[in-house]
C-alpha cells in the first residue's frame, strides 16, 4: 500500500486526509529515511493511527513550506528521449531510440513550490514533466533489474520537472550545464512510497504539465520507450546507484523545442553553420511556448483511479538579475 510523505525544515510528515502528521524517524536525508524500510513502514502505520485518533493535531499542508523530498547531495540521473511522443516531436523514429542517460547536478533540486530562477542572459527556457524513481537499495554495476524485482530497488516515486536552458543545450551540445542551474529540478510535493503492486500499475500514471493554465504535456507512462526496469538495467552497466538517488525517466511530447519539418531541415543542411544557427534561433525567438518570467508551471502525476497520486507542483519562473 502506497503512502505519501512530505518534507519540511522540521522533518518528515505523513500526508493524511486531515493534513500532515509528523513521522517518527529523525532522518536528515532521503537516504537515511529509506535506510530501514521495515522501520519506515512501522512509522507510517503509527502516523496513520495517530491521524485517525487525533485528526485535530494534523497540520494543513498549505500552512508549511514543502521542500524537495529528495535531498542533496545525491546522484541525479536523467534519461534523454524516452517517450514515443517526444521522439516524434524530436524528429526521431521511436523504434530506433536507444536508452541515453545524462547527469544533473543535485544542487538543481528545489521544492514543489519553489521559484525557478532563470539565469541572466539565458533564453529559450523549456519544461519537461517527468516521473522520478527514488532508489531504495544499492544498485551495483551489472545489476539486472526486472519487473519482478523492481520494488527491491525503487522505494518511491516523485513528480519532477527537468527544466532546460535550450540556448545552452543546443549551442554547446551540453546537457549537464543546460539542466543543472540552481532550481532547475523541482521535485515533489510528495515522496510516494510504493510496493510491487503499485509498481505493477505504473503504466496507468498520467503526466500533465500546464503553463499559466494551458495544458502543454499530457501522456501516460504507457508511452515510454524503455521501461523503468529496463532503464535501471541499462544504467547499471556503468553507473551504480544508492538509496536516495534519483532517476528521471524522460518526458512526453509537448515541450517548446521541436524538430523542424524534414523539408526545412534538409534545406538548412545546405547553409553555412553560422547562417543555419542564426535562422534557427530567429525561429525559436518567435516560439511562444518557451517560458517567460512570471509564468506559472503546474505539473502533476496520478493514476486515473486516484490510487497513486504523486501530487502537484506549482513553480513560478523568476528572472535572476546579474
Amino acid at each position: 500500500m502506497n503512502a505519501n510523505l512530505a518534507r519540511t525544515a522540521d522533518g518528515w510528515w505523513l500526508v493524511a486526509p486531515a493534513g500532515l502528521v509528523r513521522l517518527g524517524p529523525p532522518a536528515a536525508t532521503t537516504a537515511e529515511l529509506l535506510a530501514d524500510r521495515a522501520a519506515l513502514d512501522e512509522a507510517v502505520q503509527a502516523a496513520r493511527a495517530a491521524a485517525a485518533t487525533t485528526p485535530e493535531d494534523a497540520v494543513p499542508a498549505e500552512s508549511v513550506e514543502l521542500l524537495s523530498p529528495v535531498t542533496a547531495p545525491a546522484r541525479v540521473v536523467a534519461q534523454a528521449v524516452n517517450y514515443r511522443s517526444h521522439a516524434l516531436d524530436s524528429g526521431m523514429d521511436p523504434g530506433k531510440v536507444p536508452p541515453v542517460f545524462f547527469r544533473k547536478a543535485s544542487h538543481s533540486l528545489t521544492g514543489p513550490a519553489g521559484d525557478i530562477l532563470r539565469p541572466a542572459g539565458v533564453g529559450f527556457l523549456d519544461y519537461e514533466v517527468e516521473l522520478g524513481l527514488v532508489i531504495g537499495a544499492d544498485l551495483p554495476v551489472g545489476t539486472a533489474v526486472t519487473d519482478a524485482n523492481l520494488a527491491h530497488y525503487v522505494a518511491a516515486l516523485v513528480v519532477t520537472n527537468d527544466v532546460s536552458a535550450r540556448q545552452v543545450q543546443l549551442t554547446k551540445t551540453q546537457f549537464y550545464e543546460s539542466k543543472s542551474f540552481p532550481t532547475f529540478t523541482p521535485v515533489g510535493p510528495w515522496l510516494t512510497l510504493v510496493d510491487a503492486a503499485d509498481l505493477a500499475e505504473l503504466e496507468s500514471l498520467r503526466l500533465i504539465l500546464s503553463v499559466n493554465g494551458q495544458v502543454r504535456q499530457d501522456s501516460t507512462v504507457a508511452d515510454m520507450i524503455v521501461s523503468p526496469a529496463q532503464a535501471l538495467t541499462a544504467l547499471s552497466r556503468f553507473q551504480p546507484m544508492a538509496p536516495g538517488d534519483l532517476l528521471l525517466t524522460g518526458t512526453p511530447g509537448g515541450t517548446a523545442l521541436k524538430a523542424p519539418p524534414k523539408a526545412a531541415e534538409k534545406l538548412a543542411g545546405l547553409l553555412p553553420p553560422a547562417t543555419r544557427w542564426k535562422l534557427f534561433f530567429a525561429r525559436q525567438a518567435r516560439n511562444p511556448r518557451y517560458l517567460s518570467d512570471g509564468d506559472v508551471i503546474t505539473a502533476t502525476i496520478a493514476s486515473a483511479d486516484g490510487q497513486l497520486n504523486l501530487g502537484t507542483q506549482h513553480n513560478t519562473v523568476i528572472g535572476k538579475t546579474p
